[in-house]
């Protein structure tokens, strides 16, 4: 009787001792928690990323505030002046040129450039300067593109035409403005270097330098206002023959207005290489 006694206590001890042990015991199991965790991370980074990326236009396509410096323009000069040949400017900005240089991009840059599905990536790139561009000019590329595109109705294609004209038109007195400003500065400017002490050869190109760049950004701009006239019309005559329409009475009125400032603008300036490039239409 007492071997069976002893056998069960120890039987009971050993049961003990297991769970004892169990209790206590370390077991390396995959820890699925933690590898979900990693998963989720690494997918909340990528939808981030993405979604970042998507916004990098801005809003209704503009481009976005930390894509914007005060001397985000300042390449327009450098292209003008080396596209004839010319050294740019070392000189710093002033408020004015930096104004003017702001003005001038939406006149430079190409009209309905940027269809709803690429301004989302902010697109904003330097262009190359008239001087520069091969082939020169083609009138038909904006209407091609407005005709093309497509719209829920041929009345829409008119109100972009309508729509672009416009914003031409609004832009150009304020640019006009802050040009005569800069240059009736440049001309003060070139009649001063005649009385400055000890003007240095670097001084004296650098300024004769920043001078050229500036007129030349304005030769710029007018040139594209040109080719702008020349395209806007193109484009309605294409819309008239296609889908007649009461809407261009008004595309012609505002391509008039815009035209006729065009052909008179406010500030004239000397041709910096000998001819002034022109292309009217």
């Amino acid at each position: 009787m007492k071997p069976v006694v002893a056998a069960v206590r120890k039987k009971g001890r050993l049961r003990e001792d297991v769970a004892a042990d169990a209790e206590h015991r370390h077991y390396d199991m995959p820890d699925t928690h933690h590898s979900i965790r990693l998963m989720s991370r690494a997918l909340t980074l990528l939808l981030a990323s993405v979604t970042l990326g998507a916004c990098s236009g801005g809003d209704f396509g503009r481009t976005r505030a930390d894509f914007v410096s005060d001397d985000m323009h300042r390449w327009l000069g450098t292209e003008a002046t080396s596209s004839v040949g010319l050294r740019p400017s070392q000189f710093q900005l002033t408020d004015n040129e930096r104004q003017l240089r702001d003005l001038a991009y939406p006149l430079i840059e190409p009209p309905h450039s940027r269809p709803a599905w690429k301004s989302v990536f902010g697109d904003y790139k330097p262009l190359p300067s008239p001087w520069r561009q091969v082939p020169i000019f083609d009138r038909t590329a904006y209407g091609r593109a407005l005709i093309d595109e497509p719209h829920r109705s041929h009345s829409s294609r008119y109100a972009n035409l309508i729509d672009d004209v416009r914003d031409d038109i609004s832009r150009f007195e304020p640019f006009f403005a802050s040009a005569i400003k800069v240059l009736e500065l440049d001309r003060k400017r070139n009649a001063s270097l005649a009385h400055v002490s000890e003007l240095s050869p670097r001084e004296r190109d650098d300024a004769i330098a920043r001078m050229q760049e500036n007129t030349l950004i304005v030769q710029w701009v007018q040139q594209c206002l040109e080719r702008r006239v020349s395209s806007y019309r193109w484009a309605l005559e294409r819309l008239v023959i296609q889908a007649p329409d009461g809407m261009a009475v008004d595309s012609d009125r505002l391509i008039g207005e815009l035209a006729a400032q065009t052909a008179n603008p406010p500030v004239v300036t000397a041709p910096v290489i000998g001819h002034a490039l022109t292309t009217r239409g």
